[in-house]
């Protein structure tokens, strides 16, 4: 995990992403930061225009910091997507006044799927919402992450 820049604000609703070639999932908590759910996705025409996109929504929900995933390989490094995905990040995190958060999201959207599939969802329903579930998941993974790191600071 790698925090990049942004000031530092009010513990709040966190925003994160699940980064693609032609979508973006969005998943939000709700005001105090501890439930995470699938928000929408916003169609990819070009960074510029994605990062301005994501900084509306970051604003009209009033974020306290944003969380993009990052598909990192299985030996620590950044896939030739994981650096086009941390290159989106750094030009968001240029734009944004919530702190942007790198999170590794290996297996986000296979868990989504499966979630979906365990649902008993229809392919085309499926391909709707893969996306912003998939957000949801890395949300979620993230909160429990920071929960866990909270807890161990308390033991000690």
């Amino acid at each position: 995990m790698v925090v990049s820049s942004g000031s530092q604000s009010a513990p709040g609703r966190i925003l994160a992403l699940d980064v693609g070639e032609r979508r973006i999932g969005v998943a939000i908590t709700d005001p105090l930061g501890v439930i995470a759910q699938p928000l929408d996705t916003i169609e990819r025409t070009g960074n510029r225009a994605a990062v301005e996109r994501v900084l509306e929504v970051a604003r009209s929900y009033a974020v306290s910091e944003i969380v993009v995933g990052i598909p990192y390989k299985a030996d620590g490094e950044l896939s030739a997507q994981g650096q086009k995905i941390a290159r989106f990040a750094d030009m968001l995190a240029r734009s944004s006044e919530a702190p942007v958060v790198r999170w590794d999201e290996r297996s986000t959207t296979a868990t989504a799927e499966r979630v979906l599939l365990e649902a008993d969802m229809s392919r085309a329903g499926r391909k709707q919402v893969r996306d912003k579930m998939a957000a949801a998941v890395l949300l979620r993974y993230y909160l429990e992450a920071r929960e866990r790191r909270g807890e161990d600071e308390n033991d000690g």
